[in-house]
């Protein structure tokens, strides 16, 4: 099932900083959006390009908490894996992001989810890494092409 959306998702590359700043509303209240990120079940719906397939060896999306996943296609798979330093509902996560392919690269991301009324999220996604350079490389490797698929995904999900 393919939703489209009146939504843009807004990627920028701070100028001062190695960041990454993600801006996508939802037509879904904050603790809608907020589950679609927290429950595994809802996650492997959602999360990745349609091409690959997502399967999680654990997700546990608390304060304290860990998680690992691949992303399999055309017999390769991608793993990832990091852990939650803050999950407060329905407004934060706090994590950690590395892909196993470059386990150096450790990002810090900052999810925020403010409610606008009416039943609808803005979502603020921070991903800060340790140099430009490893910055520049996560925009390179077509992270952009895939954030905005995930996010189409999670348009059909949230409209369930």
């Amino acid at each position: 099932m393919t939703t489209t959306s009146t939504h843009e998702t807004e990627i920028t590359a701070d100028a001062d900083v190695p960041l990454v700043r993600i801006i996508r509303e939802f037509d879904a209240p904050p603790a809608k959006v907020f589950r679609a990120h927290t429950d595994p079940e809802l996650v492997v719906q959602w999360l990745g390009p349609r091409r690959h397939e997502m399967r999680i060896d654990h997700y546990d999306c608390r304060t304290g908490g860990s998680y690992r996943y691949l992303h399999v296609s055309d017999g390769n798979e991608f793993g990832f894996h990091g852990c939650f330093h803050e999950v407060r509902s329905p407004e934060l996560i706090i994590q950690t992001f590395t892909f196993e392919g470059f386990p150096d690269g450790v990002a810090l991301e900052r999810l925020v989810l403010e409610d606008l009324g009416d039943g609808r999220t803005r979502l603020t996604a921070t991903s800060l890494v340790d140099s430009f350079e490893g910055r520049d490389a996560f925009i390179a490797s077509g992270m952009e092409d895939g954030v905005r698929e995930s996010y189409e995904r999670l348009d059909a999900v949230l409209a369930r």
